[in-house]
């Protein structure tokens, strides 16, 4: 079918998406979108996943894009179709998620008439995206639908919602390709400034005290910035640390690997930010959940800051050395300047400051009360990773909570794109659609949700969607019966006054994934532990695991809100543990 050719605008969404490569759309059918789901009826190229709420479409096209490396598409109704779809969006705008969110509207005729499922989609997602379109005449379409996804891919990725009133899906007009569609005004900068990469090389050089900081930046720019960084780190010897949206972009195997910086971060890991002399930020945006209190933040430190978005630099924390661009590009020049100048580290400085971080992981900061009298959720965790150890295919999402921090801690990841969580937004009821649309587009991968009891309520009617498509997922829940993370704050910081954290009438889990047509597991005892990890992985049909954890446990290392670095707490009783005289700052 060439450009030019005369077409419904349903069939046009649906010949954009094929030009896309779209495979996968995620959706819900209502009145405005029918059109195009008759289109969809007739053709066999893409394949619909009906969802059971349309937030969990838009966490669907998430996992299916973050794992994928995919644009995640989702289609919905207006109305309450395209408001349902808003949290989803959020989301995916705070964790820089590419998605095309097609939502249908009202006849043209009736915008603003207050129409039976009308509303201001475009309005009221201009905040919770990158950008968004009303088309109004369908020979716009085309060319709407393929600036859409250009868009949602180029730059720093983000959420595009094109918003198609009904009028617009029946009537004729002209299809254009994408190469005729080309945005001219937006053409985000991905090679970086060479005189700025050559000062922050010298500067990388020179360094003392030095560690990478690394987010999830560099997971967008794709598998080979994720190389790349590996080889430049490993190349100066320097420590690394990754934020939450970071994990997997470096080894986690790799023992020059600090571990997850922040609030739950390691010990090591925020200490060496605390006290580094110079910090090379690659794709991480100084997030309040690592900076802490900015006014002791890394005190006295030089700054490098790497990223696509020039909005990030210095939004934050004023840098020394800014440099837009894509990371795979920036790392890429810093590789070849290193070595062109054959650059070294200074190795007797570097010995003092790995002897200095050894005592900080001398700390054994993640150990935890062992007991055979009660499932300590660290140790379901332990357990969960000793079973896939050695497995490539493994998926993990998370929902939000102690859970998605204790997965975070305890679950590591040699590769990018197979963690899954919601960070920026912190989305409860995130994990088991993430799940859903990461089996999706991995079909013969393992992939798990590990999710709270609280959290997984939010979502749970997407075990519908996953049975029916006959995907087997697995979500793994840590039920402490509390709203664990509400709590713990509430005993740090009102007096252990437990306002509405309790859940006091939880669903049978084990008869809810019965109910739903799936296999339901229940460990309340350590010895069943294992046994109910290995019939959970070997199930070849979706599994709801409750694992009946100490209802008492609590998150940590933690640093409190507003607290800096090395102010952390290492445990309930713990004061602030700075650092003793004896593990003090070794200067060079």
């Amino acid at each position: 079918m060439s450009t030019g050719t005369k077409l419904t605008g349903a069939d046009i969404v649906l010949k954009a998406l094929r030009d896309q490569g779209v495979d996968t759309i995620f959706g819900y059918p209502g009145g405005a979108v029918l059109p195009i789901y008759d289109a969809l009826f007739q053709q066999n190229d893409i394949r619909h996943i009906l969802v059971r709420h349309e937030q969990a479409a838009v966490h669907a096209a998430e996992g299916y894009a973050r794992s994928t490396g995919k644009v995640g598409v989702v289609l919905v109704t207006s109305g309450p179709g395209a408001t349902n779809a808003v949290t989803g969006l959020v989301d995916a705008l705070m964790d820089n998620i590419p998605i095309v969110c097609l939502s249908g509207q009202v006849p043209t005729h009736l915008i603003g008439n207050d129409a039976f499922q009308e509303c201001d989609t475009t309005g009221i997602t201009r905040p919770a995206t990158k950008h968004n379109y009303l088309v109004k005449d369908v020979n716009n379409l085309a060319r709407t639908l393929h600036e859409a996804f250009y868009v949602a891919k180029h730059g720093r990725p983000g959420p595009v919602v094109v918003d198609i009133p009904k009028d617009v899906q029946f009537a004729t007009g002209t299809y254009r390709s994408p190469g005729e569609s080309q945005p001219k005004s937006y053409r985000p900068q991905v090679k970086p400034d060479l005189n700025r990469v050559e000062e922050a090389v010298e500067l990388i050089a020179s360094a003392k005290r030095p560690i990478f900081y690394v987010g999830g930046g560099v997971i967008n720019a794709g598998p080979v910035a994720s190389q790349l960084l590996t080889q430049f780190v490993r190349m100066t010897g320097y420590p690394c640390t990754t934020t939450l949206m970071g994990l997997g972009a470096f080894p986690a195997s790799d023992p020059q690997w600090l571990g997850m910086l922040g609030m739950h971060g390691t010990y090591e890991a925020n200490l060496a930010m605390h006290g580094c002399d110079v910090m090379i930020t690659i794709g991480a945006r100084f997030d309040d959940r690592v900076t802490g209190k900015l006014s002791a933040f890394s005190p006295g430190s030089k700054k490098i800051h790497v990223d696509i978005d020039p909005s990030n630099i210095n939004k934050n924390v004023q840098v020394d050395i800014p440099i837009v661009g894509d990371a795979a590009y920036v790392l890429e020049d810093m590789i070849r300047i290193w070595k062109a100048r054959a650059k070294r580290a200074d190795q007797a400085a570097l010995k003092l400051w790995w002897d200095q971080i050894a005592v900080w992981r001398a700390r054994d900061c993640l150990r935890y009360e062992k007991t055979d009298q009660v499932i300590k959720p660290q140790y379901a965790l332990e357990r969960l990773r000793a079973a896939l150890k050695g497995r490539d295919d493994v998926f993990i999402s998370t929902e939000v909570g102690q859970h998605q921090m204790w997965a975070a801690q305890f679950l590591p990841f040699d590769k990018p794109n197979r963690w899954l969580t919601s960070g920026g937004l912190g989305t409860m009821g995130y994990g088991l659609p993430a799940a859903i649309g990461a089996q999706i587009g991995n079909p013969g991968a393992l992939c798990i949700d590990v999710a709270g009891e609280a959290s997984i309520q939010m979502n749970i009617q997407e075990m519908s969607t996953a049975l029916q498509y006959r995907l087997p997922v697995k979500v793994f829940i840590l039920n402490n019966q509390w709203m664990g993370m509400v709590r713990q704050w509430q005993e740090l910081l009102h007096g252990s006054r437990y306002s509405n954290s309790y859940s006091e009438a939880l669903p049978d889990f084990v008869k809810l994934a019965d109910a739903f047509g799936g296999v339901g597991l229940r460990a309340s005892r350590v010895s069943e532990v294992d046994d109910v990890i290995r019939e959970m992985i070997e199930t070849p049909r979706a599994v709801i695991v409750d694992m009946c954890v100490d209802p008492k446990e609590n998150c940590f290392p933690m640093i409190p809100g507003g607290k800096a670095h090395n102010e952390i707490l290492l445990g309930p009783a713990d004061q602030p543990a700075q650092a003793t005289p004896e593990e003090g700052m070794v200067l060079v």
